[in-house]
């Protein structure tokens, strides 16, 4: 199994901007749940802490392969999803690693 997870601080002016570019973002990437063969387990957190050096957002995901993991990054839903978020995102931070015992 590979764990993929991903950070963003989204763009706004002011909190509340960037908490609806959040929960946008949020929404959009729960809709892949169903969308993705190989995708075992998503779920997305919104920053509730607002310490200067938080992300505003955060993606959990497993994949039942490495292989699985990297259809995913060219699958149409998430290139949807990508192009749909366009210059909401300021920064984006990522991890992806093989669970240990697992056949990755």
């Amino acid at each position: 199994m590979i764990k993929h997870i991903v950070m963003w601080n989204m763009a706004g002016e002011t909190r509340e901007a960037r908490s609806e570019a959040a929960n946008f973002l949020r929404t959009r990437f729960e809709e892949l749940r169903d969308e993705v063969p190989g995708l075992l387990h998503l779920e997305v957190g919104l920053d509730h802490s607002c310490v200067d050096y938080a992300c505003d957002v955060v993606l959990y995901t497993e994949f039942e392969s490495q292989e699985a993991l990297d259809a995913y990054a060219t699958h149409p839903a998430h290139m949807r999803v990508k192009g749909e978020l366009g210059q909401m995102r300021i920064a984006r931070y990522q991890v992806d690693y093989a669970v240990a015992g697992s056949a990755a």
